[in-house]
């Protein structure tokens, strides 16, 4: 084949434009959510299990739907499908900004968290068809992530306006408006794909993969938060167990709903644990920092977004210079230089201080997101590029599960370790004769505290304020140091795991090291076998 024919053109490049719409929009609704958490913590008076959740139905309905909608975009078409999740988040997103409760709002998070698995995989394995050559690929999927980084930084800065003059759930509505441009512009700049030989969707598959995923992300977000229980350890083992079903008979269907064989792939696997553990260390980091700007540094919701941008500048940054070092130097050990200073990072957010402490935490997270920026985008690459053309939908599903599944148990875990933390340090401060739902409050959370010290005489109300946002920081440093520990181990597998992946400019321009006997003959992206070519090309 020649290798031109390989190589992307104009019209892919800009159909690229159209696939960063769904990452843009992601970016901006995680960041303008973490903004309106004290705003929606007044109006809907959630305790603190139902504001993890709203934090956390969103991603955990992600993680447990990608690997479905993956592969249901293999079959029914990569453009079709992002173009009815599409509709789908547009549509949930205006109910979830009516939300009058904070079950509504839990069930509407959930609703919009089923939408977003829809564009995700089918943005990223586009992205994979689309270009084919590795260097071109890698600079793509760099483009691809630096449009999430664009979008955590207007995110901040257009949530904070919103909320300096409007109500909470003007931030959901920002999804309207770019969710009508994708649909407009998808079927004109974007080709189709699907593979017609997948096979049908198997139901019994799908209802699996959820008992697997959900039991035990909810385990888990117990344990962190209660500690030990027969429940959650129960549920756990029930995910554990169904997963082993789920994997056997993946093996055993012609048609599976997961490509098992993928994980034989050692790069792959190896991918996937760094973007697993790094989700984990970031996502939990960035809820605790919009609250520490805003309820600790007493920071206006604007002010705060406008406190984001440095880190979000970083994580692009490292997100574009990623893919200039992987040309000339192993992957494994840019991703291993990155984690590095991502630990120095978070080992400087292990010591910030309740009072004049917000421009070292920015400092911390700067590193922490230039650091974690070539991760993302060479996990990314290699996790996409060991799959088949006809695989990529269920790659690119893995790959989004693992990232999902990481942020949304980062939110669950650091942020419960930072309220385990809050409430033995904050405890001792509250007030004695206190109403008992008052004294419960203000030692559920920093924000509950805040609204209770409001309505204590002085000095009371100024003691309690001071000593909760002492405990609340002391929570942030301590998920700052789990995350340093996190940080250096990844940095450890990386060099280690990955130290026999190619630089890009090395590797030939090919459909990547696919594992043996898996998509053996490409497909176009009608399904069909190319003739005399290994992979098939767009049908504009």
């Amino acid at each position: 084949m020649d290798i031109n024919e390989s190589r992307a053109g104009r019209r892919e490049w800009v159909g690229l434009a159209v696939l960063a719409l769904p990452t843009l929009l992601l970016a901006l609704d995680l960041n303008v959510l973490y903004l309106a958490l004290p705003q929606l913590s007044a109006d809907l008076a959630p305790d603190a299990a139902q504001l993890l959740w709203i934090m956390d139905s969103y991603g955990f309905m992600i993680a447990g739907f990608l690997v479905t909608m993956g592969t249901l975009g293999d079959r029914i078409g990569r453009r079709r499908l992002l173009m009815i999740g599409a509709a789908a988040f547009g549509m949930a997103s205006i109910v979830a900004a009516y939300s009058n409760s904070a079950e509504m709002l839990i069930g509407t998070r959930a609703l919009l968290g089923v939408a977003g698995a829809t564009l995700m995989p089918s943005t990223l394995s586009l992205i994979s068809n689309m270009f084919r050559d590795p260097q071109q690929r890698t600079v793509a999927i760099g483009i691809w992530m630096s449009c999430f980084m664009i979008g955590s930084i207007l995110g901040p800065l257009i949530g904070g306006a919103l909320l300096e003059s409007f109500w909470w759930g003007s931030v959901f509505l920002l999804a309207v408006p770019v969710m009508a441009v994708l649909l407009i512009a998808a079927p004109v700049l974007l080709p189709e794909y699907r593979n017609p030989d997948a096979g049908r969707l198997d139901l019994v598959s799908v209802a699996l993969s959820l008992v697997t995923v959900l039991p035990v992300v909810w385990g888990l977000k117990e344990l962190a938060k209660d500690g030990p229980g027969v429940v959650p350890l129960l549920a756990m083992l029930v995910g554990l167990v169904v997963g082993a079903v789920f994997v056997r008979r993946q093996r055993r269907l012609a048609h599976p709903l997961l490509e098992i064989r993928l994980f034989a792939n050692r790069t792959f696997g190896a991918a996937l644990l760094i973007m697993l553990v790094g989700g984990t260390t970031i996502g939990g980091i960035a809820l605790l920092f919009a609250q520490y700007a805003q309820l600790v540094a007493g920071l206006t919701p604007l002010r705060a977004g406008l406190w984001m941008v440095p880190y979000a500048i970083a994580m692009l940054l490292g997100s574009m210079l990623a893919p200039l070092l992987a040309r000339r130097v192993t992957p494994g050990y840019v991703v291993a230089g990155g984690m590095a200073v991502a630990a120095v990072g978070y080992s400087l957010i292990g010591l910030v201080g309740s009072a004049g402490g917000l421009g070292l935490a920015v400092l911390g997270l700067v590193l922490v997101y230039l650091g974690f920026g070539p991760g993302a985008v060479l996990g990314t690459d290699l996790i996409i590029g060991a799959a088949p053309p006809q695989r990529a939908g269920s790659a690119s599903s893995i790959s989004e599960t693992s990232t999902e599944l990481g942020v949304a148990l980062g939110v669950a875990l650091l942020g419960s370790i930072g309220t385990a933390v809050y409430r033995s340090a904050v405890a001792p401060a509250v007030p004695v004769g206190l109403p008992g739902d008052a004294g419960e409050a203000a030692a559920e959370s920093l924000a509950s505290a805040t609204v209770v010290a409001e309505q204590l005489p002085e000095p009371a109300g100024a003691a309690l304020l001071e000593a909760a946002r002492a405990a609340f920081t002391s929570g942030f440093n301590t998920a700052g140091g789990v995350s340093a520990g996190l940080a250096v181990l990844l940095a450890v597998l990386s060099a280690s795991l990955l130290r026999r992946v190619r630089p890009t400019a090395q590797r030939p321009a090919s459909a990547g090291s696919s594992p043996p006997d898996i998509g053996r003959e490409a497909v176009g992206p009608t399904g069909r076998p190319s003739p005399g070519s290994p992979r098939g090309r767009p049908n504009h």
